[in-house]
């Protein structure tokens, strides 16, 4: 990643579930403890996975604050102002509000780098939260894959699963979980019920 001096940076890391988007986060901002740069991490409240962290389906972990949305975050980081940190990092992107996305670009303008983190698209497989206009604001775009569950071939979709079967395309987009109701599939066997 190369990042132009003094000026701001915005990274999207994206993917379907298992693919490794908080995993590559995480290594992103362990290896500016190198440069000895720190980062500013939040996380959405909705994702009550973990508190006070952003964890990866391994179990990599790393210190954030949970926020109730972009407005939240917004004054949390200008509230900081007596300890700038050159980097400000989000997970579960697509869990944030549209607001997001002009939050990302005015402290890109103000020279933060920002890593953003997230699903590009939701189990139905149409693009999620603010992600879409994210990634058209980034300057860099990650695209992680997984491997599908069913014939081990790259995968780009999340299966959400419903005692057992595939989700309607009428359920709720909004399910937090892990692999006890998603799973990595290709598009060959990513399905949604009618």
């Amino acid at each position: 990643m190369y990042k132009p001096k003094d000026t701001g940076y915005i990274e999207v890391i994206r993917g379907c579930m298992f693919a490794g988007k908080t995993e590559e986060l995480i290594r992103r901002l362990n290896r500016l403890r190198y440069a000895n740069q720190e980062a500013l991490v939040f996380k959405p409240k909705i994702d009550v996975r973990s508190s006070d962290e952003i964890v990866s389906h391994n179990g990599f972990r790393l210190v954030a604050r949970d926020v109730g949305d972009s407005r939240e975050a917004r004054e949390r980081i200008f509230a900081e102002q007596k300890f700038p940190r050159p980097v400000i990092a989000f997970d579960e992107a697509q869990f944030f509000d549209q607001g997001l996305v002009s939050l990302v670009q005015d402290l890109a303008k103000l020279s933060y780098r920002v890593i953003i983190a997230g699903l590009d698209t939701d189990f139905r497989g149409e693009p999620f939260g603010p992600m879409p206009q994210l990634l058209a604001v980034a300057d860099e775009d990650t695209k992680l894959h997984a491997i599908c569950v069913i014939c081990g071939e790259p995968a780009t979709m999340t299966q959400r699963i419903v005692n057992g079967q595939p989700a309607r395309h009428s359920d709720p987009v909004v399910l937090v979980g892990a692999s006890d109701y998603y799973e990595a599939r290709c598009r060959k066997h990513h399905v949604v019920l009618p």
